[in-house]
């Protein structure tokens, strides 16, 4: 039985290990978490020593924390990897999120692996090989359908992983390296340079314009808020919300947003519980329009949708909250749904672009049928406000008011205990027992005499003891043992209680026991397939060794060790834009396009300088985005943080 079987987990992103704090606060089962190095995302690493406090907070609550090292690795980086690892399983890191197979060829500590959704895992069988390989979690693909996630896990005993919400690569994960050809900075390294925000001009064969300056790559965001049964019910054990790079608002808003909702799936549903303790009450109402997004989009769970794309703006417009009455000189009127105040973030779209306001000042003009009147100073000159006119639709991107409400404490999480208090030879014992079967004993040495208002001196008992205040625990029940009423001094019972709380919360640490690494299947599971191509980045001889143990004979170097001179699939996607433009053969054949008939050829998307073909394979419907590695960056050394002898690699395909 894996450690997910029955249990739910709801995975949380952090930043910095006090986002990580606050996430567990606000109702994660696990965290993940950049390490020192090695992280997938450039600018969100940790010390080992902030890691550490966080295992140990984490701990307490019997959560887990997950480290990502999730980039591909050169060979000279192999052996500063191993020694993080060492260090991070001696920090007490429960598992590893990693893509590079390398890794499963190093001598490393017995600490967990979860595959990385860098590691592309769209069907059964990849599925089956990584579970039989040694990897304890897998993390989907964002692209997969409920019934692709449900046939996946009738084959596998692995628990799966998927991700939830936040913000959406438009190519397959591990599958884009459009940012490395154009800039030399790698996505499977941490560095992508997110060309698929960049507004492009989308023609036909023919030169025809489709679409013109429009950010045809760039995704809504991934919202499966109202698929979370389904994706239950289809075999996801672990829930991952996107955002490393996200501020504390957001993980806490959204972390609070998807913790009640599961809790209310698991009220109706007891078979399931959630995978780790205590009980989250949070001090605010979760909204998840509230932070930024590019709209909402369940992505693929449900089939192939029209309305994935947020191709006007990779910005955040925010909430629609009214329409402009009128223009003062200084100020301008608006007739709202909500309430506002000083310092809210406004914005309105004039033409392609989003013009944004502070509300320095806000006046309430009065209230009726349309709605609420309110007067806005803002910051900007009105003269500057390009396009505000009476009938503009503004939104609020920044509702200072339940933004402050966030930057204060919003949550609770406590562990339910139940406290009962005896006697022995000496003194007191305090004996405590918590919804985990967890159980301490403390006791104090004191005299005891003999309460002359009995009812008094237990209510006085009962209330002590119960005061757990800011500590992670709450009494849910309190009993006296005793062989009669005694008067105890407040200041002997509670000094009982503190010892007795902070002896309980070592041996919940104490109780904890890290998931071991799963043991590799034997014999061997073969890959499945004999042959690798740049998609499979491997970028070192162990990762190389790895695939030849497993039955792989062709193996081709990744596409960052600069062996690919010709135009290549840059970035594979299940996006199509022939599908988004009502041009796809399959939705009608001969459809009448942009000035005639567009047919299955290739079409192109020009952004600046850089001009890429579009071919579409029709068959797995997905499109791909073809161009070459600039010169400059193909005769450059391939990347690695650590300087290294020459490349490994060769220029030409080794014999089979």
């Amino acid at each position: 039985m894996s450690l997910l079987d029955h249990q739910l987990e709801l995975l949380s992103p952090a930043k910095t290990a006090e986002i990580g704090r606050e996430a567990i606060l606000h109702g994660a089962d696990a965290v993940y978490i950049g390490g020192p190095a090695f992280g997938a995302r450039h600018n969100a690493s940790n010390s080992l020593e902030d890691i550490s406090a966080l295992v140990e907070f984490a701990h307490r609550y019997h959560a887990r924390i997950f480290v990502t090292m999730n980039t591909i690795l050169h060979d000279a980086e192999l052996e500063t990897a191993r020694k993080q690892i060492r260090q991070l399983y001696d920090a007490g890191v429960d598992a590893l999120i990693v893509q590079d197979m390398g890794l499963l060829e190093m001598d490393l500590p017995p600490i967990q692996l979860h595959a990385s959704t860098q590691c592309d895992i769209r069907t059964a069988d990849k599925a089956r090989f990584l579970g039989a390989a040694g990897f304890s979690q897998l993390v989907l693909a964002r692209e997969l359908t409920l019934e692709q996630i449900r046939t996946i896990r009738e084959t596998v005993d692995t628990p799966l992983e998927y991700f939830v919400h936040g913000a959406l690569c438009v190519a397959f994960s591990g599958q884009c390296y459009i940012s490395h050809a154009d800039t030399g900075r790698s996505a499977n390294r941490g560095d992508c340079s997110q060309a698929c925000r960049l507004p492009y001009t989308l023609t036909d064969g023919e030169g025809r314009v489709v679409a013109y300056e429009k950010h045809l790559l760039s995704m809504k965001d991934n919202d499966q808020s109202s698929n979370l049964e389904a994706l239950i019910d289809a075999g996801i054990r672990s829930f991952k919300i996107e955002g490393r790079y996200k501020d504390m608002g957001y993980v806490k808003n959204i972390t609070g947003h998807y913790r009640m909702l599961l809790d209310r799936i698991m009220e109706r549903r007891p078979e399931y519980k959630r995978a780790s303790s205590g009980r989250t009450r949070l001090l605010f109402t979760p909204d998840v329009d509230k932070n930024f997004n590019r709209g909402h989009t369940d992505y693929f769970a449900q089939g192939r949708q029209p309305d994935i794309g947020a191709f006007d703006s990779p910005k955040y417009l925010g909430v629609e909250l009214g329409t402009v009455s009128c223009v003062g000189t200084d100020f301008f009127e608006l007739i709202t749904t909500a309430p506002m105040v000083n310092g809210d973030g406004l914005n309105y779209m004039h033409k392609r672009d989003t013009v944004g306001i502070l509300a320095n000042k806000v006046e309430k003009l009065g209230e009726d049928d349309d709605g609420q009147r309110w007067r806005v100073y803002p910051n900007e000159a009105i003269s500057s406000l390009t396009g505000l006119k009476p009938s503009s639709i503004i939104h609020r991107n920044r509702d200072h008011h339940w933004e402050a409400g966030l930057n204060k404490k919003s949550s609770e999480r406590k562990v339910m205990l139940h406290l009962n208090l005896s006697e022995h030879a000496n003194g007191l014992r305090l004996a405590i027992a918590d919804e985990d079967g967890v159980t301490s004993v403390t006791d104090a040495t004191m005299e005891l005499q003999s309460a002359q208002n009995s009812a008094q001196a237990e209510t006085a008992l009962r209330t002590s003891l119960g005061k757990l205040g800011n500590t992670m625990f709450e009494a849910e029940q309190v009993t006296l043992s005793l062989s009669q009423p005694w008067f105890v001094p407040s200041s002997a019972i509670n000094s009982l209680r503190r010892d007795a709380i902070e002896a309980h919360e070592q041996m919940r640490l104490a109780a904890w026991q890290r998931p071991m690494r799963k043991r590799p299947t034997e014999p061997r599971l073969p890959y499945p397939e004999t042959q690798l191509s740049y998609l499979a980045n491997v970028y070192n001889e162990k990762a190389r060794a790895f695939y030849h143990k497993h039955g792989v004979q062709l193996i081709d170097a990744a596409y960052e060790a600069h062996e690919e001179a010709g135009e290549v699939s840059l970035m594979i996607t299940k996006h199509c834009l022939r599908f988004s433009f009502n041009l796809c053969p399959k939705q009608a054949k001969g459809v009448q396009g942009v000035q005639g008939q567009v047919k299955a050829e290739p079409m192109t998307l020009v952004s600046g300088n850089e001009r890429y073909t579009l071919r579409f394979d029709c068959k797995p419907c997905e499109m791909h985005v073809v161009g070459a590695m600039k010169p400059n960056i193909l005769n450059s050394p391939p990347p690695s943080a650590i300087p290294y002898s020459p490349l490994v690699f060769h220029r030409k395909r080794p014999a089979a």
